[in-house]
Order: C-alpha cells, then structure tokens, then sequence
C-alpha cells in the first residue's frame, strides 16, 4: 500500500485515439457531434472512478476531415450536458489564450464550476493553426515567445477575477435586505503589457474556490507556464527517463515561482489498446493500424513536423536535419523526432508507432501488462498518473475499467471510492483562498 494515489484522465477524443476507430463495426461515426456519446464514455469513467475527462479543442478545421472525425463542438457547453448526466467526475475543457479575452474565460468556467458542483478543470493552452488565425481575423500565427508571454498574462488575469469575491462576499439576508457584502467584491485594476482589466468577475466565488488550472505544453515557454500558473499539467513522454526528466524540470522551476515542488499533478499521454492475451492485442492493433489511409497518417506526420508531405518516404528514415518549426507544437515535433531517432524507425515503422498519427505513447498488451506499466511509471516518479486515451470509445474505455482498474485498486495505487464531490478533491489539490481575504487573527490564549 502507498499514501500516494494514481490519477486517471480519459482524454475524451470522439470515437477513439486511433484515426480508424471510427471505421469498427461498433463505432458510431457520428459520435464526434453526439453530446450523448460525451455523457456516455463520462459516465464510464466514472463508473471506474477515475478522475475526470478531458475535452481537447481546436476552433478550426484542421484535420482531414475527409478522413476521420475531428474536434468539433464547443468544449464547455457539452461538459455542462455531461455535468447533468453524472455527479463526480471532473470536466476538463480546453480554452485557448490566444482567441479568447480573460474575462470571457473566468465567467464561463466559473458558471460550470457553480453548475457542476465544482468539477471544473480550465485547460489553458496557446493556438499555433494558421487556420485558427485567420477565423480570428489575424494574418498569421502569434510568435511562440508572445504566445506564451500572454498566456501568462491571460492566467493572471483569470486567476485575479476568480479571487475577486471573498468566499462569504453573498450574503442573502432576507431580514436586513442585505445581499451581497460589497467590502468583499473587490475590482482587479489589472494593467498589463497585453490586458486592461478592471473587475470584478460579475459570479460569486465557486465551489472550488478557483477552478483547477491545468496546462498543456512541453517547450521551455510551455514548462514556465506551468511551473508559474499550473496545478496539472499534460504532457508527452515515450520513457521513463524521459518522464523523470521532465518532472524534475518542472518541479524545479515550480520551486522557482515560489511553489511547493510537488503543486502540479503530472500526466502523460498513454494511448492503450488492450486484448485478453498479448496476441490479441497486437491483432487490435493491427487492425486499427490497417485501416488508417496512408495518406491521413502522412498527412499528420507532416503538419506535426511542418514539413511537405513529400519529404517523407515511407521506407527511409526521417530527414535530417529537422530543424525545431519556430511556431509549431514543440511538445509534438520534439516527442515525435525523438520517437523516430531512437528507434531508427522508418517512416512506414513511425507511423506505425504513432498509431497513424497520435504522437503519445502507445502500449499495447493484456489488462496485467497495462497495469504493470502504470505501475513501473507511477512508482519510479515519472508520473502522478495518466491523461488516458483508449483506442475506440466507448469500449476501449469499458475494457481499462473493467479489467485494469479492478487490479490497480487492488495493489493499492488507485482508489476504490470518491472521497469527495470536487476535482479538487480527486487531485488532493488545496483550496486557495482568495488573494482578497484578509487572514483570520489567531485565537488569543485564554
């Protein structure tokens, strides 16, 4: 038994991980715009109680949507239908610093963390899709080192309007007529190089206090992001040394920012596709592999390289150089050309890897190998759990609940029940007063 417990996201990604997943006589192609299929994979997730799912977003096209679903309806609004339908696990959802104003953010996530009874996570994320530019009216993607300066502005400012009410700011005194204690509504008179805020958020404080921050990227600008504003981060690693690596990293510069080394709770990618024997599993694979067109998987490789499609040759390795895209996914390119370098992989062997364009780790085994990874990464620190992403949803999911949390549980790494409603609660992550509260005075001896 160990006092330190796994944490479990599913990264809820329409009909599966794999790009093919779709195609499976048991999928529904159209799940990517069906809020019943959300409610339905939450409410398996928290049948095995995990932690919480996690909406990604992308406000644009692109992807081959001529080829496989893709990321479509707005995170919030289905996670608040997801929120009716279930009653602990946490809702995560995506929302980019770069195409939205921080006032819009906190009262939106502010809104269902009240609706919810505080399960709410913000991904705080910067978008780097020139087709995401030009829906927002800009010419072009934002410098990575801008794009990062102000999401951390952006985070502040959020953060700010969140602590904007005390916690006992509502009154509702029907008998004095008194219904809100204005001392405790406080303007921000945020001035900042990107953002001119003044306050108060026009919500009452929410369950959680703040909802929990939750950040998403693996470059230098990512990690100083996270280490200053994150209470979660997700993240990319293909080995334990490589998770290791970056934990301590992270740490670091977290104790820098004036935190406790162990604030964020960390979660890497693990793509998982489970048989009852290990030759079924890798016949899964197979299959889910098989029906990925070549053409969607090159297609991905490339834009995640920011290359032509044409510089790969399915039977060669990857060029070289490939120098680091100034304005791309630096977490993505790095894993990727990582992944391929060590393998020696050609092409055709990464793509392959990848799981025709994940870019996460991918294992693929019985429920007892699955668990034994977990484990081994757990325990070793390279990880405080895992942003799961199953092949084919919902019943990749069924089966990692069904057979592998039962013997998680039973080694004493993952819980057995809730102890409590929040996500707050399911990270044992504290609840921050806000900046405005004035400390209580000690208690004078007697």
């Amino acid at each position: 038994m160990t006092d330190r417990k796994l944490h479990l996201n599913v990264n809820l990604l329409h009909s599966g991980v794999y790009a093919s997943a779709w195609r499976l006589p048991d999928s529904n192609p159209g799940a990517f715009f069906d809020v019943g299929h959300y409610v339905q994979v939450a409410q398996i997730a928290e049948r095995g109680k995990l932690d919480a799912i996690f909406l990604a977003d992308t406000p644009a096209v692109t992807d081959r949507i001529d080829l496989r679903p893709f990321l479509s309806m707005e995170p919030t609004i289905v996670l608040a239908s997801v929120a009716a339908a279930t009653t602990h696990i946490g809702l995560i959802a995506t929302a980019s610093t770069t195409y939205n104003e921080p006032y819009n953010i906190a009262r939106r996530f502010a809104t269902l963390d009240h609706a919810s009874g505080g399960r709410v996570g913000w991904n705080a994320v910067t978008t780097a899709d020139a087709a995401a530019s030009r829906n927002f009216g800009l010419p072009g993607v934002l410098e990575h080192k801008a794009r990062y300066d102000r999401a951390k502005e952006f985070a502040e400012v959020v953060h700010a309007l969140w602590d904007s009410w005390e916690d006992d700011a509502f009154v509702g005194d029907k008998a004095t007529a008194r219904f809100v204690d204005t001392t405790k509504v406080h303007p921000i008179a945020h001035r900042g190089t990107y953002y001119t805020v003044e306050g108060p958020l026009n919500v009452p404080r929410s369950p959680q206090g703040r909802p929990v921050t939750v950040q998403a990227g693996g470059s230098s600008d990512g990690r100083d992001l996270a280490a200053a504003q994150a209470e979660a981060v997700f993240t990319l690693a293909q080995t334990i040394e490589e998770g290791v690596a970056y934990a301590r990293d992270l740490r670091t510069r977290a104790v820098a920012y004036g935190r406790p080394a162990n604030a964020i709770v960390i979660l890497p990618g693990l793509a998982t596709v489970i048989g009852s024997t290990e030759a079924e599993a890798k016949r899964r694979q197979d299959e889910l592999w098989d029906l990925v067109p070549i053409e969607y998987s090159l297609a991905r490789l490339a834009n995640t390289l920011q290359i032509a499609p044409e510089k790969l040759e399915l039977d060669k390795p990857l060029p070289d150089p490939l120098p680091l895209p100034a304005n791309a996914n630096h977490t993505m390119f790095q894993g990727t050309v990582n992944l391929a370098r060590r393998g020696n992989l050609t092409v055709r062997q990464l793509l392959k890897a990848l799981g025709g364009g994940v870019g996460h780790r991918i294992i693929v085994g019985t429920p007892e190998a699955i668990a034994d990874d977990i484990e081994a990464w757990f325990k070793a620190g390279a990880a405080d759990g895992f942003n799961l992403m199953p092949d084919v949803l919902p019943t990749g999911l069924e089966v990692f609940v069904d057979e592998v949390v039962p013997l998680l549980q039973r080694r004493g790494l993952f819980r057995t029940d809730y102890e409590g409603k929040t996500l707050r609660n399911h990270f044992a992550l504290e609840r921050p007063p806000s900046r405005f509260s004035k400390p209580k005075p000690e208690a004078v001896p007697a």
